[in-house]
């Protein structure tokens, strides 16, 4: 699972071989959240609001990157 961004100890991971719809991964402490990158919904899991917020922010800024790196690691669902 490669680290994409390091963030205010929130650590944002794409995993390889992983499900659609294209989606990264936060882990902040015991917490962890799936977030779609297209709409930025969280679709799993639950973080504290203020650290929620940071990631967002971050990614949406950041989508192509995002994007990019599930296309990269998930080549499967794009050919």
């Amino acid at each position: 699972m490669p680290l994409i961004h390091s963030l205010e100890g929130i650590k944002i991971y794409v995993y390889y071989n992983d499900h659609l719809p294209p989606h990264f991964h936060a882990l902040y402490a015991e917490y962890e959240v799936m977030i779609t990158i297209e709409t930025l919904e969280v679709i799993k899991g639950q973080m504290p609001t203020k650290s929620l917020k940071k990631v967002l922010a971050w990614a949406k800024d950041n989508q192509n990157v995002l994007m990019a790196a599930y296309r990269n690691f998930n080549p499967k669902h794009f050919e």
